[in-house]
């Protein structure tokens, strides 16, 4: 296998299982998978989503915010806070690749605690946002969840750990802290643009504005910035893919999960096989109770590296600059990823059942 075609598999092993599995599904029923519009609805607006992302990151606007909160005391509790708050914004992959490269160019203790803080930052914080991650922007979309549902639900589970981790990054601040500190860049007049675009659609999500405004934001990208249009177009075919290939093991398999707690749990665990995005994807065609499937998906993100992409992006920028250390910070973020994860699942059971 040549470097390119492995470098391929490895980045995008979902999209290939995900392809494998409406292929095999389809060949095996005689059947093509049937798409709604919902479904291309939830592409669309995941499309407009990654650029008004990509043209936040590409103009530095949260690299700017960042940098300002190198300078003064708490450093590792206000890098941690930015990571739970963009998520909620701008996704919790945007959120890690903002604010870990900073975190890997300040000279503090404990660095290796701070980023694994930070991925499950990322993971707390984009759950409590209908955007925050791309399953949560699937379910709020798929179910047609009001939001005076959705935050409620939720909310325990993300402010919770956001005190946890709290606690967490102030054990491990230190006033004899420095820091590499760099002038932020002025914002180019684009980077304004995307701002305005990021607020007017994220009420287009939550259904105060029409979806339609995603086009406008579209066409002009198109126009002046088609830097920003380079999103990651695997991440779209692979929901593709898992429309088609839930839709066809929904012909399959004829019952569904009845159980809230089973459904919960089946996707926690699946989540750490699979990443929760797919987990989110293929258990939506086989329940209609969306409650413990968002659970089930936001505690699977914590645990295995696999259970988030997010967890794939702050461990790589990691170990890139700390090679020798890639044991040692394994260890370290599947301790705490894990805890997290158990103390997800008990925060399931004490708010559904207790």
């Amino acid at each position: 296998m040549s470097r390119t075609w492995k470098t391929f598999v490895q980045k995008e092993w979902i999209l290939i299982l995900s392809a494998l599995g409406v292929l095999s599904t389809s060949f095996y029923l005689r059947r093509l998978p049937s798409y709604t519009i919902s479904d291309a609805e939830i592409l669309y607006i995941l499309f407009v989503l990654l650029v008004i992302t990509n043209g936040l990151q590409q103009h530095a606007v949260l690299e700017k915010i960042a940098r300002r909160l190198e300078q003064g005391r708490f450093i590792p509790t206000k890098l941690m806070l930015a990571t739970f708050f963009f998520s909620m914004l701008v996704t919790n992959d945007v959120a890690l690749l903002a604010v870990v490269p900073l975190t890997m160019l300040l000279n503090i203790e404990r660095k290796d605690w701070l980023v694994i803080f930070e991925i499950l930052a990322a993971n707390a914080g984009s759950a409590i946002s209908p955007f925050g991650n791309p399953q949560n922007l699937f379910l709020y979309w798929f179910y047609q969840i009001p939001f005076g549902d959705f935050l409620p639900e939720i909310a325990p589970f993300s402010l919770t750990f956001l005190l946890l981790l709290a606690m967490a990054t102030f054990l491990i601040n230190s006033d004899k802290q420095a820091q590499t500190i760099r002038p932020p860049r002025k914002l180019p007049t684009a980077a304004y643009f995307y701002i305005g675009a990021l607020v007017i659609f994220a009420l287009a999500i939550l259904r105060i504005l029409p979806i339609a405004v995603g086009a406008v934001i579209l066409f002009f990208t198109l126009l002046a910035d088609r830097k920003s249009l380079r999103v990651d177009y695997a991440l779209l075919l692979t929901f593709a893919c898992f429309f088609g290939f839930s839709d066809n093991l929904r012909v399959l398999l004829a019952s569904a999960l009845t159980s809230p707690h089973h459904v919960f749990l089946l996707a926690a665990l699946l989540s750490q096989i699979i990443s929760n995005v797919p987990a989110a994807l293929l258990l939506a065609d086989f329940t209609n109770r969306w409650q413990p499937l968002l659970w089930g998906v936001s505690v699977g993100g914590f645990g295995s590296l696999i259970g988030s992409l997010a967890n794939l992006i702050g461990y790589r920028i990691y170990v890139q600059q700390h090679r020798r250390q890639a044991l040692r910070f394994t260890v370290k973020f599947h301790l705490a990823s894990y805890s997290a994860f158990l103390v997800g699942l008990s925060l399931y059971f004490f708010a559904r059942i207790g």
